[in-house]
């Protein structure tokens, strides 16, 4: 029986770095787009990704460009939210959970924190991509490690629920900053290459963009990783190992019950008719993955989240908070 401590520990591990990974695959994106195309409005496309990844926007009267976002999305240590705060996150739990991480976990984290102030130096001298592909690198590294080196036993399944959760909550936020978007837009293709899904879904699809794929691939495809499907499913099955027992009646936990009723939505819903109603989809899959954490928060770590992501509707609708409660 493992304790919730060391539970809630690589839960959140599993899910700070993933954030940290598709915030700066969603922000290396954005600053490429800004930069290449003379006719964006630099401000409302800063202050847009800001909104999407949940961020705190600057005031009006501030302007955003290319320079704050970076600071304040990656750079910014003193900033809740931010890629190096998330880092270190992490690195906190793995350093609480020593006994239920693998030496090699430990060190990759440690490393990559402990790199962060290399990485941002070069970065100022020849660009953000060199943080932005640092922090993915070690992502995947410390992603591998996991798999490796850790037992799959209850503490890789919190791994996975976590970071499965996480994966849901982020790709619907990339999707929702295009939503609204003429069906024939280019920018589709950004969500396709935040998610590194750009080449799998040339090759499934023949090289044809059309926004209604795109929905499909990134939200219904059973194969691709970081679909929502698939993500929701690889939370449903390690929620469901978790489970000590077996249940006369339903699914027995609350959190497995959101699950698998956001996995069955998807799974038998039409793909022709994505494009409707896309926002409030979208919006009901960001609740469901609230209230999975909160749920999974209560049944098996027994305190409140020091941490929890919460959604909040802005004026135009785009989304999106992040609130931080302390115990």
């Amino acid at each position: 029986m493992m304790l919730a401590r060391n539970a809630e520990s690589l839960y959140w591990i599993g899910r700070y770095v993933e954030r940290a990974d598709d915030m700066a695959r969603i922000l290396d994106v954005a600053i490429h787009q800004i930069l290449e195309d003379s006719t964006v409005d630099v401000d409302r496309s800063a202050r847009r990704v800001i909104q999407v990844l949940g961020l705190k926007a600057p005031d009006a009267g501030v302007p955003a460009d290319v320079f704050m976002l970076t600071e304040r999305v990656a750079y910014d240590q003193d900033s809740f939210g931010s890629i190096v705060d998330l880092i270190h996150a992490a690195r906190e739990n793995a350093r609480g959970a020593r006994e239920v991480t693998s030496s090699e976990m430990w060190e990759c984290l440690n490393t990559t924190y402990n790199g962060l102030a290399d990485a941002e130096k070069r970065a100022r001298k020849l660009g953000p991509h060199e943080f932005l592909s640092y922090v993915k690198n070690r992502a995947a590294m410390f992603a591998g490690l996991a798999d490796a080196t850790l037992s799959h036993d209850d503490g890789y399944r919190y791994l996975l629920l976590g970071r499965s959760i996480e994966r849901v909550d982020m790709t619907i936020r990339m999707l929702l900053s295009r939503a609204g978007e003429r069906v024939t837009s280019p920018q589709w293709v950004s969500v396709l290459v935040s998610a590194g899904a750009h080449d799998t879904y040339l090759r499934t699809y023949r090289g044809v963009i059309d926004a209604e794929k795109v929905l499909e691939f990134m939200l219904l495809d059973r194969l691709f990783p970081r679909s929502v499907f698939h993500a929701l499913c690889v939370a449903e099955h390690n929620l469901s190992e978790l489970e000590k027992g077996p249940s006369r009646v339903g699914a027995q936990a609350q959190a497995l019950l959101l699950l698998g009723r956001a996995r069955s939505s998807l799974e038998f819903l039409d793909s022709g008719v994505l494009l409707d109603g896309l926002e409030e989809r979208l919006l009901d899959l960001q609740d469901t993955c609230r209230a999975v954490n909160e749920a999974v928060t209560n049944q098996y770590f027994h305190v409140s989240p020091y941490v929890a992501w919460a959604d909040a509707r802005v004026s135009d609708g785009e989304v999106l908070a992040i609130e931080e409660s302390e115990l």
